[in-house]
């Protein structure tokens, strides 16, 4: 009876502090506005790296590191993609980033999703949305998004990587203005 009884006091301290993390990232997610911060992506093995920031929402500004200048820009409704030979034009709702953009919709959907623990640093969040498998991962002591992995329209599977995040600055909302076609 004793064993039985701590086990139950055992579970629901670890649940309570699932709990505890969860609220804690949904707290933290409803005081963004914005955030800034520097990413590496995997593209099937291939790393990008760069800048970005988001803006609450659906809007993202991305400058990656690279020599043909690659820009990518969401303005809420479309998504581009422009590098010094390149133009590629989206409707954002077509993407995986329409819904990770989409803080409050985030916020409804990890309200109800169960939470994988990863390690001791890591939560991750996993679901489907318009046929877009989306992982969330968020860290467990500062509660911020630490990054994705999604599956984009060529079927590539892309992680993200966020680090050095910053909240809440202030931004030249001109960025997030599409660029036009060269």
């Amino acid at each position: 009876m004793k064993k039985l009884l701590f086990f139950i006091i055992y579970l629901s301290t670890i649940s309570s502090v699932s709990a505890s993390i969860k609220e804690n990232i949904i707290q933290n997610l409803t005081d963004i506005k914005n955030i800034s911060f520097n990413f590496e992506q995997n593209i099937n093995g291939k790393i990008e790296n760069g800048n970005c920031i988001i803006d609450y929402p659906k809007k993202i500004y991305c400058r990656y590191n690279l020599s043909n200048q690659k820009v990518l820009i969401a303005d809420g409704t479309s998504l581009v993609i422009k590098t010094l030979s390149s133009y590629y034009f989206y409707p954002l709702e077509k993407t995986p980033l329409d819904t990770i953009l989409n803080k409050e919709y985030l916020i409804k959907k990890i309200t109800n999703l169960y939470q994988r623990d990863m390690n001791d640093d890591f939560i991750n969040f996993n679901f489907v949305e318009n046929g877009n498998k989306i992982n969330l991962f968020f860290d467990k002591k500062t509660y911020n998004l630490i990054g994705w992995q999604t599956v984009d329209i060529y079927q590539n599977i892309i992680i993200t990587y966020l680090y050095s995040i910053k909240k809440n600055q202030k931004l030249n909302k001109e960025i997030f203005k599409l660029p036009q076609q060269n």
